[in-house]
């Protein structure tokens, strides 16, 4: 469940939005499939008023799915998103529920449309607060984390639950671990050859555990190989940012989504390109420090939001970029990006719909 968390950065100006797009101008032209010719200068300046980077573009929000309902359940506090094995887009909400939605372009338009529901439960028919999940793609079942405790439950397509995944002492909320309430696994996604790596990533670090020598919090992403518990590895996060999602690349990397809040200014939402395959395993290390630590996951900043044209969106409430919220939810599909915010069912906030192009540099 998301939470203000002051991170004492200013979110950047227009101006630099406005550099941040010029710059990136030539190589969007080439993640976009720009044509040759008379329409490559069209192209060029369309790639130009979308860019947030030189490595990541704005395709296009949609604010559909904001204060709806479906079978009476509020489409809201979206955590999370998965690539369904029906080519649809499964949207967990921390309210408990998962939803199946039909994403469409029309007319170069975004169109998300809700199109099911499905309620979930604990071993003793209680509410989650859901925040990760997986789709496994050979049965379809679904993998989901809950903060609270934390945990990994598995869910058959209709949501009776089916089993669920061992998880670390230290990793467990205090008193019985170190970790700390509404500070535990925010993401999750599969990984590896054949996805049998499942990846969680904590949000905040655990009681006890220190910085990096940058001063960046170590936080822990805790790994499961074909169900059983695997390595563990220190992820150095910006400070007063926590780890709000993570989504695997095909070759073994990972996206990151730190996420933060100050009051007044709004949401800070940073893309990490992540690399966690030549870190050091910590799941024996009991204190993370910069000496204790080992190598840490390497990681490289994509985009800050912040810099994104805002496409004339509007917000209800404090942002200084009036297109970001507090986004929560992150899929890889294909060769895009999809984001989402999770409202809290605020009427200052929006359940907002993204697209992005993410073009990832080399090794």
């Amino acid at each position: 469940m998301p939470k203000p968390t002051p991170e004492g950065k200013p979110v950047r100006s227009r101006t630099r939005r406005t550099l941040a797009a010029a710059l990136a101008t030539a190589a969007l032209a080439a993640l976009t499939g720009t044509a040759s010719g008379a329409a490559a200068p069209e192209a060029a300046a369309a790639a130009q008023r979308h860019a947030c980077s030189p490595h990541v573009s704005v395709r296009g929000y949609s604010d559909a799915l904001d204060k709806t309902t479906y079978g009476g359940v509020p489409v809201a506090g979206l955590s999370a998103l998965a690539q369904d094995t029906d080519g649809r887009i499964a949207a967990l909400s921390d309210r408990s529920a998962l939803f199946s939605l039909d994403i469409r372009r029309h007319g170069g338009t975004l169109s998300p449309r809700t199109a099911g529901v499905v309620p979930l439960a604990d071993e003793n028919g209680a509410p989650l607060d859901s925040e990760g999940l997986v789709v496994d793609r050979r049965d379809g079942s679904r993998l989901v984390s809950s903060e609270t405790e934390p945990s990994i439950r598995r869910y058959a397509r209709d949501g009776t639950l089916t089993g669920r995944l061992p998880v670390p002492r230290m990793l467990r909320v205090a008193p019985e671990g170190r970790a700390r309430h509404n500070q535990t696994f925010e993401g999750l996604t599969a990984a590896g050859p054949g996805r049998r790596t499942l990846v969680a990533a904590m949000e905040g670090p655990l009681e006890g555990d220190g910085t990096d020598a940058r001063g960046r919090p170590l936080l822990r992403f805790q790994s499961w190989r074909n169900g059983a518990l695997s390595a563990q590895w220190g992820y150095p996060a910006d400070p007063g940012l926590g780890a709000a999602e993570t989504a695997a690349t095909r070759d073994g990397r990972l996206l990151v989504l730190e996420r933060g809040y100050e009051p007044g200014k709004g949401n800070t939402i940073r893309l990490y390109l992540a690399d966690p395959r030549r870190a050091h395993d910590v799941r024996d290390v009991r204190r993370l420090t910069d000496r204790t630590v080992g190598r840490p996951v390497g990681k490289r900043l994509l985009a800050d939001l912040g810099d994104c044209p805002d496409l004339g969106a509007s917000h209800p409430g404090d942002q200084a970029n009036p297109l970001l919220d507090n986004v929560e939810g992150m899929a890889v599909v294909g060769r895009r990006v999809l984001l989402v915010s999770d409202d809290n069912q605020s009427a200052k906030q929006v359940t907002r719909l993204y697209e992005l192009k993410v073009r990832l540099p080399h090794r």
